[in-house]
């Protein structure tokens, strides 16, 4: 069985979405994104050097026909900011999908969940397929769907933190209502943290500090790899229920007195 996942008219066989920021160098970015076998690569649009091509650029270290890109609105705080930065990116030619992220606090980098709800319906309206990154909010994320969001990309707490998914419960809420792809975005610390949003039903995982700011990124971006496609599984497996007492392994029906 082919198990793809799938937003606006594009299929991924990978489940794991990988940023490109914070990497010490070039060679140590493009290793990692090797080593994950992520399919969909995600940037800041103004990290760009678009006014000095002779500036490194990572675009020139990756065989870009082996990857979708998601270019990202960050460092946006209004909407017409965010919708000023999708409109550049649509003009470079790179995508027609955008990561909106329209940040309404400068300390917790958490979301500003009127401005990322506007700026998803006039970016839906003029064509763009619209991942926003929003809170754990089971209500914005309807109203982000109902908005024609292709994608909606809850964070497990602030970026950057690495304290994983710290309200498993409204990530619960949100998959159990989402009629599109789910995809934890944000606060991922380890391996494990990506397994346990996998196993609640999450169909997708971006990270980028858990990856960049390790001792040895390749090696951690191919854990993640891994943690992704065990917790799918999981999930498609179905895990037993908890139990508050003990239940034998072996069936106690039939042994011999």
């Amino acid at each position: 069985m082919t198990d793809l996942l799938k937003i606006g008219p594009y299929e991924f066989k990978s489940r794991l979405l990988l940023g490109t920021g914070k990497f010490t160098s070039l060679d140590i970015q493009a290793d990692a994104v090797r080593a994950s076998e992520a399919e969909v690569l995600t940037f800041a649009i103004r990290r760009l050097p678009i006014d000095n091509p002779e500036a490194p650029n990572f675009l020139e270290t990756l065989d870009l026909r082996k990857f979708r890109l998601l270019p990202n609105t960050a460092g946006a705080y209004t909407v017409d900011e965010a919708v000023r930065i999708a409109r550049l990116a649509k003009a470079s030619g790179l995508c027609d999908m955008i990561k909106v992220e329209v940040i309404g606090d400068p300390r917790t980098l958490l979301p500003d969940p009127v401005g990322t709800l506007e700026a998803t319906k006039i970016l839906v309206e003029e064509g763009f397929i619209v991942l926003p990154y929003t809170s754990d909010d089971p209500i914005l994320a309807r109203k982000l769907q109902e908005a024609g969001a292709a994608a909606v990309m809850p964070g497990a707490s602030p970026i950057g933190s690495g304290q994983g998914i710290v309200n498993p419960g409204n990530l619960r809420f949100i998959i159990e209502e989402a009629k599109v792809p789910i995809i934890v975005d944000a606060g991922i610390g380890g391996p494990a943290d990506a397994a346990l949003a996998m196993e609640l039903g999450a169909d997708g995982v971006l990270l980028n500090t858990a990856v960049a700011g390790a001792a040895n990124p390749a090696l951690m971006a191919e854990a993640f790899k891994l943690a992704v496609e065990a917790g799918r599984k999981g999930f498609l497996a179905g895990r037993i229920p908890k139990k508050r007492y003990a239940s034998a392994s072996s069936p106690v029906e039939g042994m011999i007195e």
